[in-house]
């Protein structure tokens, strides 16, 4: 897995399908505080890779819903080795809120002899120390539903719940066949595993091209939680899925539909500026070395494309709906220049 260590270096199943460690640690930070974690402003640190899809979901997802002033952000480097990720990129690296070199700390703070993935995005209690939750896709829904009261004037509803049904089908699609199905199709250790991997994948991509035709969002007329999950694969796809995981039938700059789609979203403000490339590919191409050994990283595939007219206005859709867009990011945590097209 990308996003989890695993006690080893190794991350593709030699005998056939990957199979996805999906033992999180499920408590949750509710208004309620229901679980004995209270949403509270400045309690909280959200830790995240920009390399990682599922952390990005979550750096998205805070900074449409504005709360970067109530929940603090950690950001790690692009790699990790079997321990843990690690904050390689503060000066003396520790990340400077709770004071460690590595994210397994606040796991074994809660945990002594933790044995599951250390993973992004991970939510740590700053007094303590101890991780909370690392249960990826509960806590965007969470920073929708539960944190209310901090969203900022005109936070779009990204979990409406008269599109809620439709949004977690569309989701779990989504998941089983192109978020997880691009690692089935790159970690898969026999050509039959591989095969239905990369078939499921594109089916699944098709599907989605004919639902988007005629529609600018995935379920409604406005940015939903569906287009936060989607957009994160596709932002990766061109620059390690197609070549790295070998999902190579098209790019996604083939794809007409789609690659009009993810123009659409990148260019939203939220979006392409919480997106790294340099990290999602010294991660991909550093990191499994079971599949590039060399760790050698491509110095392409050229992406001035992602900024180019998409022309999907023309679908209508109001893309944060009767809210506003978010202001821009705040300065310490701005994507490096040459991290992304501009």
């Amino acid at each position: 897995m990308s996003t989890a260590t695993t006690g080893s270096t190794g991350y593709v199943n030699p005998t056939g399908d990957f199979r996805r460690d999906q033992r999180y640690i499920e408590t949750r930070i509710t208004a309620d505080g229901r679980d004995g974690y209270p949403v509270e402003a400045d309690r909280y640190r959200l830790i995240v890779s920009r390399a990682c899809p599922w952390a990005n979901r979550a750096i998205i997802v805070r900074r449409l819903l504005g709360l970067e002033p109530v929940l603090s952000m950690g950001i790690a480097g692009p790699t990790h080795d079997e321990r843990s990720w690690t904050f390689d990129l503060d000066p003396d690296g520790r990340d400077p809120v709770l004071g460690i070199e590595r994210l397994q700390e606040a796991f074994f703070a809660r945990y002594p002899g933790y044995d599951r993935g250390i993973t992004v995005p991970a939510i740590v209690d700053v007094p303590t120390g101890k991780v909370v939750t690392n249960d990826f896709p509960q806590i965007t829904v969470d920073l929708s539903l539960e944190w209310t009261q901090f969203h900022r004037e005109g936070a779009p509803q990204l979990y409406p719940e008269h599109l809620r049904a439709e949004i977690d089908a569309v989701n779990r699609d989504v998941f089983r066949d192109v978020n997880n199905g691009v690692y089935r199709a790159g970690f898969a250790g026999t050509q039959e595993a591989y095969q239905r991997a990369h078939d499921r994948l594109f089916a699944r991509l098709d599907a989605l091209s004919e639902r988007l035709e005629h529609q600018r969002y995935l379920v409604g007329d406005t940015i939903t939680e569906a287009d936060v999950r989607l957009f994160t694969t596709l932002a990766r796809f061109d620059p390690v899925y197609h070549g790295h995981f070998k999902c190579n039938r098209q790019k996604l700059s083939e794809m007409p539909v789609l690659s009009a789609y993810f123009r659409d979203l990148y260019q939203t403000p939220g979006f392409g500026d919480t997106t790294d490339v340099l990290h999602i590919k010294q991660h991909y191409y550093g990191v499994h070395r079971d599949i590039n050994p060399t760790g050698v990283v491509p110095a392409g595939p050229d992406l001035s494309g992602w900024l180019e007219p998409h022309g999907r206005e023309a679908l209508g859709g109001r893309p944060f709906g009767d809210g506003t867009p978010p202001p821009p990011p705040v300065e310490a945590e701005v994507v490096p220049a040459g991290h992304r097209p501009v």
